[in-house]
């Protein structure tokens, strides 16, 4: 086998596409089903963030009847299955990778279903597989249900009472908003953050990053990548109606915001007094971004086409701030951690990972590991590689460096795998 990709997500079947494309042979795993993340590890209501007109994959833009919605579970599924039935790529689903060791001539990938012998991988499997949880989660009293975005599904899981939502990116104001909706009182502790706009200037706002070319900033055009990876996702939810999910629109909704957790002591969680700061930083990097896409627009031509520029209002601050609250008073029933994802690759038996278990890369290129790529990452060559409309691109260039990199490895074609016989025919 030439190459193994590992993931039938958006960005494997990505892969597959390109490899198809240019004759290379390779296989596909998945430890589940297609789109086995996106069936399994979301909660029901959740939509993308991206309009559907930006959910195109190699060869297949969206054809839908409304372009300008935005796709649930069931059909995101739906268009990945339908994806993978007429992609060129054998996919093998049902099929856990243990292990990948280095050969002197390629690599061993290891399966619940056997063992695989190839000359390049490609590691499709995303970067929110495990939760990133404050160790003070442990120390919670044993009244309080504590869980993560992957474990929720709906309010009505939750028992009754107030609950707290830690973290204000996406998925933290989504879930505080329905929670909220759901008729319980929600508190969010809120640190860094990004706020956007659903729609400016009578576009949508992935309109403007898409047509300003901000998406397509690459990942050796940024001074600090590490920290640009490590940006929260933007304040946006999708449905059937557009409406902004920011700070103002929730405490609106009566959801109270508190700053960032910053401790536990006791039965007393500790907030930090940085709420005014995160949010300031916010609203000033919503300014900047607002002026550079009216600045676009009056650079090409089309800023007297659109509706007149407006601003939001600053993010109104609570008149007095709270510092902590205590558990044992029964206010608060549960705490859902959106504090962030990080990949699991305890599977791979490689000195690749850096301090903080995430790959070394360079545009998905593995250092230190010829032949290993990686897709899907945040800003892993783009800022919209992590989108489904960014796995194109990713997709082919990496597609382009592996057919070269196997042009000059054209003497080192490894043989079957002793115990090839074992894996999936």
């Amino acid at each position: 086998m030439t190459v193994l990709v590992i993931g039938a997500g958006h960005a494997g079947l990505a892969m597959g596409h390109h490899l198809a494309r240019r004759g290379i042979d390779h296989v596909i795993l998945e430890r589940g089903e297609v789109a086995h993340a996106w069936r399994h590890e979301r909660w029901d209501s959740l939509r993308l963030l991206t309009p559907n007109w930006q959910c195109r994959l190699p060869g297949q833009p969206y054809t839908g009847p409304d372009p300008e919605g935005f796709m649930g579970m069931p059909e995101l599924i739906a268009l990945l299955e339908g994806y993978a039935r007429q992609l060129g790529s054998p996919i093998h689903t049902g099929t856990r990778v243990t292990a990948v060791r280095a050969l002197d001539d390629g690599y061993r990938v290891e399966t619940d279903r056997g063992a695989w012998r190839c000359r390049a991988v490609v590691i499709a499997t995303g970067a929110t597989q495990l939760p990133v949880v404050p160790t003070l989660a442990a120390a919670l009293p044993p009244w309080i249900e504590s869980l993560t975005p992957l474990a929720y599904r709906h309010p009505a899981q939750l028992p009754p009472g107030g609950v707290l939502v830690v973290g204000a990116a996406a998925t933290g104001v989504q879930l505080a908003d329905e929670l909220q909706r759901s008729g319980r009182p929600v508190t969010l502790a809120v640190g860094e953050h990004l706020r956007l706009p659903r729609r400016y200037r009578g576009r949508d706002i992935q309109w403007w990053l898409e047509r300003a070319g901000l998406l397509d900033q690459r990942f050796d055009e940024v001074e600090e990548i590490a920290r640009a990876r490590r940006a929260p996702s933007p304040q946006l939810v999708g449905g059937p109606s557009p409406r902004d999910l920011d700070l103002n629109a929730l405490s609106e909704r009566g959801v109270r915001l508190v700053g960032r957790l910053a401790g536990l002591s006791g039965t007393r969680l500790q907030f930090a007094g940085s709420l005014a700061m995160h949010c300031a930083a916010a609203d000033l990097k919503l300014t900047r971004l607002l002026d550079n896409l009216d600045a676009w627009a009056l650079a090409h031509g089309c800023h007297e086409a659109l509706p007149a520029p407006e601003r939001p209002a600053p993010t109104r601050l609570p008149t007095r701030p709270c510092l902590g609250l205590d558990l044992a008073a029964g206010e608060i029933r549960t705490v859902v951690w959106a504090t962030g994802f990080r990949p699991d690759l305890s599977w791979l038996r490689l000195p690749v990972l850096d301090a903080r278990g995430r790959l070394r890369h360079h545009g998905g290129v593995i250092e230190g590991a010829p032949g290993l790529y990686a897709m899907g990452l945040p800003f892993m060559r783009r800022r919209k590689s992590g989108a489904i409309h960014g796995a194109d691109d990713d997709a082919r260039e990496l597609s382009d460096h592996l057919v070269a990199w196997l042009a000059g490895q054209t003497s080192r074609r490894p043989g079957r795998c002793p115990d090839r016989a074992n894996a999936p025919a």
